[in-house]
C-alpha cells in the first residue's frame, strides 16, 4: 500500500470521465438495437400508397399496377358499360355493395367514386386466383357491355367487380382506398386528406 496522498480531484475526474464514456457506450448500442424495431426500406415501400398516371387510358381499357403486391385494376369504363350496370342488378350477390369490400366512398352502383374509373384489387375473392378482364364478345349473351371471369373455378363479376349470383366467388372484388390528384393522377393505398 503507498503513503502517497489521494488526489480527490483526479479520482472524481476519473469517475465522471469513465460514466460519461459508459454512457455513451450504452447509447451507442441502444441505439441500432431500437432502429432494428422499424419496418425495413423495402417493408415500408411495399405498403407505400403508389401514383398511377391514366391520362393516356383509353374508353374500354384496363391497365395495371401493384400495391402491397398485389395487382391493382384500373378501367376506364365507357358509357355502354356503366348503363350495362342496371342490366346486371338483379343477377349479382351483393348488389347495394352491403358486404365492406370498398371503403364508403365506394359504396355505390358503380364501386368507384368517378364512374368512369374503376379501380380494385385483382384477385378473385374465393380463392385468390386473379380474373380476367373480358370485353363484350365473351359476355355478350349475359347482356352485359364487360367484366371479369375467374378461369379457374368460374366465377364472375360485372364491370363494378360486383359478383354474380350462384358462382363460388363470396364476395363483391376488393376497392383499395384511392383518391385522385387530377385528372390525370390517381393515387392507390391511401384516401385523400391522409398524408
Amino acid at each position: 500500500m503507498s503513503n502517497a496522498p489521494v488526489d480527490k480531484g483526479r479520482r472524481r475526474f476519473l469517475t465522471v470521465a469513465t460514466s460519461v464514456v459508459g454512457a455513451a457506450g450504452a447509447v451507442g448500442a441502444a441505439v441500432p438495437f431500437i432502429a432494428s424495431w422499424n419496418p425495413s426500406a423495402k417493408a415500408r415501400i411495399a405498403g407505400a400508397p403508389v401514383e398511377v398516371k391514366i391520362d393516356k387510358v383509353e374508353p374500354g381499357q384496363l391497365i395495371r399496377a401493384e400495391w402491397r403486391g398485389q395487382p391493382i385494376w384500373i378501367v376506364r369504363r365507357t358509357e355502354t358499360m356503366l348503363d350495362s350496370l342496371n342490366a346486371t342488378d338483379s343477377r349479382v350477390r351483393d348488389p347495394e355493395s352491403n358486404v365492406q369490400q370498398q371503403p364508403a366512398y365506394a359504396q355505390n352502383q358503380h364501386r368507384s367514386i368517378r364512374p368512369e374509373w374503376f379501380i380494385a384489387v385483382g384477385i378473385c375473392t374465393h380463392l385468390g386466383c386473379s380474373p380476367q378482364f373480358i370485353s363484350r364478345s365473351f359476355i355478350e349473351a349475359e347482356g352485359v357491355e364487360a367484366g371479369f371471369f375467374c378461369p379457374c373455378h368460374g366465377s364472375r363479376f360485372d364491370i363494378a367487380g360486383r359478383v354474380f349470383q350462384a358462382v363460388p366467388a363470396p364476395t363483391n372484388l376488393v376497392i383499395p382506398p384511392h383518391y385522385f390528384v387530377d385528372d390525370v393522377t390517381v393515387i392507390v393505398g391511401e384516401e385523400e386528406g391522409a398524408a
